[in-house]
C-alpha cells in the first residue's frame, strides 16, 4: 500500500496535471478503502481527494472546450469547428 503523503510534500491540486491529480486521487481512494487510517488522517485524505477530484473535473472541462474537428468546406479543403459531442 502507498504511504500517505505529508502535506509538505504534496503539491497544491491546481499545480498538478490531469495525470498527476488522477494518479494521486487513485492512491487516496486506495488508502481510504483500506480502512487502516486513523479518523483525522482519513478526513485529511478525504479533503485532499475532494480537491483532486475537482482539479480533474476542471481540467476535463477545459479539454472538452478545446476539442475541435476538421470538417470539409465548400472549396474542397477543410476548416476547424467546435466538436459537437451531442451528435454522437
Amino acid at each position: 500500500m502507498a504511504k500517505p503523503r505529508s502535506t509538505r510534500e504534496a503539491k497544491a491540486p491546481d499545480q498538478l496535471t490531469y495525470e498527476q491529480a488522477f494518479q494521486e486521487l487513485q492512491e487516496v481512494v486506495q488508502q481510504l478503502e483500506s480502512g487502516e487510517l486513523p479518523l483525522e488522517q482519513s478526513l485529511a485524505l478525504f479533503e485532499r481527494g475532494q480537491a483532486l477530484a475537482a482539479r480533474c473535473s476542471e481540467l476535463l472541462e477545459k479539454a472538452e472546450l478545446r476539442l475541435r474537428q476538421l470538417v470539409p468546406d465548400e472549396a474542397g479543403g477543410f476548416r476547424e469547428e467546435d466538436l459537437d459531442l451531442e451528435e454522437s
